[in-house]
């Protein structure tokens, strides 16, 4: 068996390709088959004159989804989506799907969440599940390559990371138990055996949002590092963003396409240095008069884009009732794309009020929200590291910055274009007494935490870490509106199903 990905390897040979109906249309004796394997998609031209009666007839008997298994010749074509055509010579069906319920128009998100274990078969999710496995790849390669090890931290805690308020309780047989929100604390533990880790796997947060960015259950990549102080740490988040960066330009670029992803920022952000900023400068900066004016502007451009939008709808759909078929679902394609673009215009237009009054309100000693952190960014075309926060909102085992006891040696890394925190870390607290203060200052049990205490009572050194958001990372890189299509099946809050 041969796989659509690998037909450049088969020009001009018989092979047989076994997959499903991704989209058909017939011409009389001539049927136009787009097949799908998983590993792309190839059109197979089936002739009446060039196939059994027996084929023709499963032929005639196709719908979208049926399993299928084509045999043909492999020709190029550079019209043909991946450059291939299979001109068929026998065509088998495994099963025919009646009434697949994901058709070619738009479809409500709730019915696609519905069926999301279907809806993973359109083509932006499956590209959007591609770049996700390249970044997963790259994130391996680039810490296995820099001498880090793979570990493991616990699902089921008796502690929480950063307290109990988000978290999902579960009894543990005559105990209780927390899902994790964090493998940091065991990370620590780790990197006081290895010197240099990182742990990837499941985390949980209860909170009720339901923004664009939250999921209930996400993956995270969390490396902790002895011997490291805050910049190196920032130092560290700065190349393995690039790298992944890198890597999903080099190695997807055929499915950034099909996610129609501009990549001119992606493409500074793997070559350019990201800016730095205090958390004091970024307050002054959402602040200032600059941030007003980006504002003012941002509305003259989305009124002006709407407009010419409305335009294009308007000469589009004139043009339709005299149009070919095959022309009217290009306008139909064109104007659902119109119609969303100008919902995210009227969304920005209403937010962008709130968003300027949020800024000017600013007080520092705040924590970002969304609308900051996506302030933050725009003027910036790569991502952009924060650091040294107010202590006040930030977890008790960040060191404090010894030239101001207020701050945090704290770093946080916002993505552009609107995607907000993919990376939170710090320089984490190694004082053993110091440390015990914390705790109770936040007032949290000493005694469930007695086992981390035990990392500054034994050998403490400097170290830090950092975590980044898996599900946020492939949201910005493939350009997607909500983390709900970066991950498979999400978790959400109202959503446990499929």
């Amino acid at each position: 068996m041969v796989y659509i990905s690998n037909l450049s390897d088969h020009v001009d040979e018989e092979v047989t390709l076994k997959g499903w109906v991704y989209n058909y249309r017939s011409s009389g004796s001539l049927y136009f088959v787009e097949m799908r394997d998983g590993s792309g998609i190839c059109q197979c031209v089936v002739a009446q004159d060039a196939v059994s009666e027996e084929a023709w007839e499963q032929t005639e008997a196709l719908r979208q989804e049926t399993s299928l298994e084509i045999t043909g010749k492999v020709v190029e074509d550079e019209r043909s989506i991946g450059g291939h055509e299979l001109q068929v010579t026998d065509l088998k069906i495994y099963q025919v799907a009646e009434d697949y319920p994901i058709t070619p128009k738009e479809h409500g998100v709730e019915f696609l969440m519905e069926n999301r274990h279907l809806w993973l078969r359109s083509q932006k999710q499956w590209a959007a599940m591609r770049v996700r496995n390249e970044i997963i790849y790259a994130i391996h390669t680039f810490f296995q390559e820099r001498g880090f090890v793979q570990m493991d931290a616990p699902i089921f805690t008796g502690n929480a990371a950063e307290g109990t308020t988000n978290l999902f309780e579960t009894e543990y047989f005559d105990d209780h138990a927390y899902l994790t929100q964090s493998g940091q604390l065991y990370g620590e533990a780790m990197a006081m055996a290895h010197g240099l880790i990182y742990t990837f796997g499941p985390t949980f947060r209860a909170e009720k949002s339901k923004t664009r960015r939250h999921l209930t259950e996400f993956w995270m990549i969390e490396p902790e590092m002895a011997f490291y102080d805050l910049d190196m740490n920032m130092d560290l988040a700065e190349d393995f963003v690039r790298f992944i960066v890198k890597r999903v330009l080099d190695r997807r670029p055929k499915e950034l396409e099909i996610l129609e992803r501009d990549t001119s920022k992606l493409r500074k952000t793997a070559e350019e240095g990201f800016p730095r900023i205090s958390y004091t400068e970024a307050v002054e900066q959402l602040k200032s008069d600059d941030m007003a004016t980006m504002l003012d502007q941002m509305v003259e451009d989305r009124k002006q884009e709407a407009e010419e939008l409305e335009n294009e709808r308007e000469e589009i759909e004139k043009e339709r009732g005299q149009a070919k078929k095959w022309r009217k679902a290009q306008i139909d394609e064109r104007v659902i794309e119109i119609g969303k673009r100008l919902d995210e215009i009227d969304e920005d237009l209403r937010n962008i009020p709130d968003w300027r009054e949020s800024a000017l309100n600013f007080e520092w000693g705040e924590d970002f929200g969304g609308s900051d952190e996506t302030l933050l960014t725009m003027k910036y075309d790569t991502p952009i590291l924060v650091h040294r926060f107010p202590a006040a909102i930030k977890a008790f085992y960040m060191k404090r910055d010894p030239k101001d006891e207020k701050l945090a040696l704290a770093c946080d890394m916002l993505a552009p274009e609107g995607y907000g925190e993919i990376i939170g870390g710090s320089e984490r607290e190694d004082d053993l007494d110091t440390l015990k203060k914390r705790i109770n200052e936040h007032d949290l049990p000493e005694d469930v935490f007695q086992w981390y205490i035990d990392l500054r009572q034994y050998g403490s050194v400097p170290h830090s870490g950092f975590g980044l958001g898996l599900e946020r990372t492939v949201a910005w890189l493939c350009g997607l509106d909500h983390v709900r299509e970066t991950i498979p099946f999400p978790r959400m809050m109202g959503r446990l199903t499929p």
